[in-house]
């Protein structure tokens, strides 16, 4: 079993077990929400939850921290003029970001 299969099992049966905690979002869930989190959109109970599952879980931990690592490259790149041309970063990189900004 690979790496990544176990630790997509790893999550799912986590999963299961936090869906019957008081209180508690699953993975999936948490991930629904982490752009609502971060903009502050979440109301006082909805964010308190969110906060509960983030202090139990390790994976949504790095899960949110790249994710706001991902924003913050995200943020530099479309402050550049759309003229500059960056010979360091693969051109299929800049692709991706560009087109994912679109969206």
């Amino acid at each position: 079993m690979s790496h990544t299969h176990k630790r997509s099992l790893r999550r799912w049966l986590k999963g299961l077990f936090l869906r019957h905690v008081h209180r508690m979002i699953t993975c999936k869930e948490f991930e629904d929400f982490v752009l609502s989190y971060l903009d502050d959109e979440l109301s006082t109970k909805q964010k308190s939850v969110f906060e509960w599952h983030l202090r139990l879980c390790r994976e949504c931990r790095e899960y949110l921290a790249a994710y706001e690592r991902t924003r913050e490259i995200t943020r530099a790149i479309s402050a550049l003029p759309n003229d500059a041309v960056l010979e360091e970063v693969p051109e299929d990189l800049i692709k991706a970001i560009l087109d994912a900004r679109e969206h």
